[in-house]
């Protein structure tokens, strides 16, 4: 043995190693029993020749067993991972087989319950799982250890008594949270909190009530044991709750959280910023008269709100703030009749100075409000079901139409758009807007970086559009057209006549044809090169029939 350790670049087996030291061990033992006074050399003999006997068979049986085991590529006989047997099984046969059997339990439903409520949870809610990798790393570390000796214990610990690995469990805990959550506003005698909202020109404060909440730590001990334990059959919980106080109503918190001044709108040239206009909202009394009003119990306080309005709002602002023109339209509204130049100039008003900020989007019905008498409209010739009739607004849909014109001239997203039932005059076919108050809408967003304002201009019957903004370098010069695709053909339409002579004929309304169209926009850069054409729409506008009266 010692031969073998003094040659060089040799390296020695680590069993080879803990025999030596196994003999050393008896060596020094037999040296110190030789200093141990005995009555004669027979006595000394009869205790040491078993020893070394012994000590011998250990290390013959130690050193067999271990070669036995030592090249097995699998997991020692005898192991278990939460009752399932994985002896002789390789580390991913045993990762699936414990998987397999592990999985049903994931999936397995508890019941919650307490008092009237009850409620079905799955562990999946949480992202519960067994760590069986950690678990099966475990189970094959069983018998490989640097010690011969410790090894051999281990296996045969494991054959005579079994070993039983017992994997860890995790879970998401943000995701348990809202579990709980959930479960607290739903079970009877619940805590309730203080709470508030803002409802029109109020403030309403609702008062807490003391209750129970969920002992969440309790149950979460209780759904990980019923995890674990492989054995129960249909799992019923009975939530553990704790007694738990409202929080008081903190008035002076409510106030500094509603409470705003309002924002006067301005903007800076260098660099090119506009900074928007808000409301403010103030307590229409003191805040110590209205500490006074919850001095006495209530379930419910009001308290009176009031609006702070911006000196200077965001379509106050100049037009310088902004520099560049990015689009404009003109439509003539000269051959209208009074009524409807009235609501088209209307409409325009209302739109005049509106300023998007970036993101933000434009409603036309939002911003021109419901077509009403009180309002300033009148009636006027409109198209509805497929008829022209006398209708509050008529003729507002020829304001949308010309915004839309311009919106595509300036490249901004359009969002929603709808086409006429008949073909107006007023643009080209496929570039109207049709609106109606609680129906169709023309919406569009700024989807530029910087702000920008449109102008109205309806003097001299020219109803005239402009979009204000601050031109960048990746603009495009857009170019609108149209393909025409087909003919929709008016049909003639009999109607009676009783003033007329038989078989005599008169016609009421001459008609005209409609036509199916694509609209399209191109986009060219700086150099005049194409860079998009896209099919923006295709629409279908429908004949005017042709009326005939007819004699009897």
């Amino acid at each position: 043995m010692n031969k073998i350790q003094e040659k060089e670049n040799v390296e020695v087996p680590a069993e080879l190693l803990e025999e030596q030291q196994v003999l050393n061990d008896a060596e020094n033992i037999i040296k110190k029993f030789n200093d141990v006074p005995l009555h004669s050399n027979k006595t000394k003999l009869f205790v040491i020749v078993p020893l070394i006997i012994l000590i011998l068979l250990m290390l013959i049986f130690s050193t067999i067993f271990a070669l036995i085991n030592i090249n097995k590529n699998t997991i020692m006989d005898g192991i278990f991972i939460k009752d399932i047997d994985v002896s002789g099984l390789t580390t991913e046969e045993a990762k699936e087989k414990v998987n397999n059997s592990l999985s049903s339990l994931i999936s397995k439903e508890i019941t919650l319950s307490y008092g009237d409520y009850s409620a079905t949870f799955l562990p999946s809610q949480i992202d519960a799982c067994f760590d069986i990798d950690s678990a099966v790393s475990s189970a094959y570390s069983i018998g490989r250890t640097d010690n011969i000796f410790k090894n051999n214990f281990q296996i045969l610990n494991a054959l005579t008594s079994n070993v039983n690995i017992i994997p860890s469990i995790s879970y998401d805990a943000e995701l348990f949270d809202a579990v709980i959550a959930e479960i607290n506003l739903s079970i009877p005698n619940r805590v309730v909190n203080s709470s508030y909202y803002v409802e029109d020109n109020s403030l309403i404060i609702t008062n807490g009530k003391n209750g129970v909440i969920v002992n969440s730590s309790s149950l979460l001990n209780e759904i990980l044991f019923a995890l674990s334990n492989s054995a129960l059959g249909d799992v019923k919980i009975t939530i553990p709750v704790l007694d738990a106080e409202a929080n008081p109503i903190d008035l002076d918190d409510i106030y500094n959280s509603i409470h705003k001044e309002a924002v006067d709108a301005y903007y800076t040239t260098n660099p090119y910023v506009v900074y928007p206009s808000s409301t403010g909202v103030d307590f229409e009394i003191s805040l110590d008269e209205a500490k006074d009003i919850l001095k006495e119990y209530q379930e419910q306080y009001t308290i009176p709100l009031k609006t702070l309005y911006p000196n200077v709002t965001t379509n106050q602002i100049g037009r310088e703030a902004f520099p560049d023109l990015l689009s404009e339209f003109t439509t003539s509204f000269t051959s209208s009749n009074s009524n409807r130049s009235t609501n088209i100039v209307l409409a325009a008003a209302k739109i005049d100075g509106t300023v998007l900020m970036p993101g933000e989007s434009f409603s036309y019905n939002q911003v021109v409000g419901k077509r009403t008498a009180a309002a300033g409209f009148k009636e006027a010739a409109a198209y509805a079901n497929g008829e022209v009739v006398q209708e509050l607004g008529g003729g507002i849909c020829q304001v949308s139409s010309t915004l839309y014109n311009a919106v595509l001239y300036a490249n901004l997203e359009v969002t929603e758009r709808y086409n006429h039932y008949f073909k107006p005059s007023y643009v080209k076919p496929g570039f109207d807007a049709t609106v109606s108050w609680g129906g169709p809408d023309f919406c569009f967003k700024n989807n530029r970086t910087y702000p920008i304002k449109i102008i109205c201009d309806s003097s001299g019957k020219n109803l005239h559009i402009s979009i204000y903004g601050l031109k960048s370098d990746n603009d495009y010069k857009v170019v609108l057209d149209y393909e025409y695709l087909a003919t929709v053909y008016a049909k003639n339409v009999y109607k009676n006549d009783s003033s007329l002579a038989t078989g005599a004929t008169r016609v009421i309304s001459s008609g005209s044809n409609g036509c199916k169209v694509a609209a399209y926009k191109a986009l060219y850069d700086a150099s005049g090169n194409l860079v998009s054409n896209e099919c923006i729409s295709k629409d279908t506008y429908n004949a005017h029939n042709k009326v005939i009266a007819v004699g009897p």
